[in-house]
């Protein structure tokens, strides 16, 4: 198992995902807002859908799917880490990614939604607010599409 140390990777984000998500749900009140600087406050709320709240109002069933989805998911991304050979960016992207799914799927499988807590904004334009398991799927994200553009010719495996 010549990548299952990058296992200890996904280990850690799940830790600390679910950690900070029980630490902003003893801390802050649902739906409040606490100023942090002038484009980030700490809030908590609750995503029943996938990213950006999409289909977040669609009567109950999009919490299976996504539990159906992420679990897919998970299933191959770590079947492809467990096989790479001398990768490390794209090894690292895949722990991230699978670390932030689980978390996420942690939280839908046991609270039926995801916990959230990070918002940033400009005037009164609000991004989305996210946690640090989507943070650490967006940045494993952006290491698997800068490996493909920039690794050249060489074939993954």
């Amino acid at each position: 198992m010549r990548n299952a140390l990058w296992l200890v990777l996904s280990a850690v984000v799940i830790a600390l995902d679910l950690w900070t998500k029980s630490i902003a749900q003893a801390s802050i009140q649902y739906g409040e807002f606490i100023p942090v600087t002038s484009f980030f406050n700490f809030t908590l709320a609750y995503n029943t859908g996938a990213a950006f709240s999409f289909l977040a109002n669609a009567g109950g069933w999009q919490r299976y799917f996504f539990t159906l989805v992420a679990v897919i998911a998970v299933l191959i991304m770590l079947a492809w880490l467990l096989r790479l050979k001398g990768e490390r960016m794209v090894a690292c992207a895949l722990a991230l990614v699978i670390g932030g799914a689980l978390g996420n799927l942690y939280d839908r499988i046991v609270l039926g939604h995801v916990v959230d807590f990070l918002d940033f904004y400009w005037g009164a334009s609000h991004f989305p607010a996210f946690n640090l398991a989507d943070s650490a799927i967006t940045l494993g994200a952006i290491l698997l599409i800068a490996d493909m553009l920039f690794s050249g010719n060489k074939k993954h495996d």
